[in-house]
C-alpha cells in the first residue's frame, strides 16, 4: 500500500498535508509545499521584497532562542504589538530587505520544519508564483526528476480541544494553489499524460475549472470566509513573476521560493541573476 502511495512511476505527484509528506517526500527530488492562506503566499511576498525567511513549527517554545541565533526577527500574531511581522501577506509587503524572519505557522511552516531531513529540495508555492515553480517543476521533470506537489490543508482541533491538532482537513485553496503549479509545469514542459499521476492531474483539473473564478472561489471557502470574518484581508490570487531562479536552497529547511528574488533563506542563491 505504500509503495502504490508513492505514485511512482509518474514524475508529477501531489498529495495533502504531512501524511503523503512522508510517503512521498522521500521518493521525490524536489517537494513544493502549497500554503495559498497563508504561509507559502507569506514566504513569496517576503522573498520578493528581498527578506530571508526560515520557516518553523507552529507554538514551538524554541522559536525565539532559534531567531536570536540567527540574528532573526521572529513573526507573531497581527495584533501583537510586540513585532511588526506576522503571517500576512499584506504586512509583509512593506519588509525591509535583508530582513532575517523566522514564521511560523500551523500548517505551511510546520510542514516545512517536518521535511527538513526528508532530502528533498523544498520549495514555498502558491498561486502568486505559481507560473515560476511551475517552471522550476518543468525543468525537473525534464531532467528525469520526480517531484510532489503537497496541498498543505487544516487541520481540525483535536478531541481535547488545541487546535490545528486533530485530523487533515483538506482545503480547496490549497488544492486550487497545488493544481495551478501543476497545470502551468505541465503547460512549460508540454509534459506528457503518463509523467502525472491521476493525483497530480486531478488537482489540475480542479484548477483549471476554477480559474475564471479563482478570487471568487478563495472569498467563498472556508478558510477564506475564516480570514475575511476576522477582519483579514485575501492576498491577491496572482502576480507574474518577472525572473526565476533555476535552483534552491536554505539552511534550516532548504525552503526557497523561486520568482523574481535576489535572496534566499539563511544561505546564498547559486544562480547568477541577470
Amino acid at each position: 500500500m505504500v509503495a502504490d502511495g508513492e505514485q511512482r512511476p509518474f514524475r508529477v505527484r501531489f498529495g495533502w498535508g504531512g501524511e503523503d509528506l512522508a510517503v512521498l517526500a522521500p521518493v521525490s527530488d524536489t517537494v513544493v509545499i502549497v500554503d495559498v492562506l497563508r504561509f507559502t503566499t507569506a514566504v513569496s511576498v517576503a522573498v520578493t521584497r528581498g527578506a530571508q525567511v526560515l520557516p518553523f513549527p507552529w507554538r514551538n517554545a524554541t522559536a525565539a532562542p532559534f531567531a536570536a541565533r540567527h540574528g532573526a526577527v521572529l513573526a507573531g500574531l497581527r495584533e501583537d504589538p510586540s513585532t511588526p511581522w506576522s503571517l500576512s501577506p499584506t504586512d509583509l509587503a512593506g519588509i525591509p530587505a535583508g530582513t532575517r524572519l523566522v514564521l511560523p505557522s500551523p500548517n505551511g511552516a510546520t510542514l516545512s520544519a517536518a521535511a527538513a531531513d526528508l532530502g528533498a529540495t523544498l520549495i514555498a508555492g502558491c498561486l502568486r508564483n505559481a507560473a515560476a515553480v511551475g517552471t522550476l517543476l518543468a525543468g525537473e521533470v525534464a531532467a528525469g526528476r520526480a517531484v510532489a506537489v503537497i496541498a498543505a490543508g487544516e487541520r481540525w482541533p483535536a478531541p481535547s480541544g488545541h487546535a490545528h491538532a486533530g485530523p487533515l482537513r483538506p482545503a480547496v485553496e490549497d488544492l486550487l494553489g497545488a493544481g495551478a503549479i501543476i497545470a502551468r509545469a505541465v503547460d512549460a514542459g508540454t509534459l506528457p499524460r503518463a509523467q502525472i499521476s491521476p493525483e497530480a492531474r486531478a488537482a489540475m483539473a480542479a484548477f483549471r475549472a476554477a480559474a475564471p473564478d479563482l478570487h471568487d472561489d478563495l472569498r467563498a471557502s472556508s478558510s477564506g470566509r475564516e480570514l475575511l470574518g476576522l477582519g483579514t484581508s485575501l492576498p491577491p490570487p496572482s502576480s507574474t513573476p518577472t525572473r526565476t531562479c533555476p535552483c534552491c536552497a536554505a539552511a534550516r529547511s532548504r525552503l526557497s521560493v523561486p520568482g523574481p528574488v535576489d535572496r534566499l533563506p539563511l544561505t546564498r542563491c547559486q544562480a547568477v541573476h541577470r
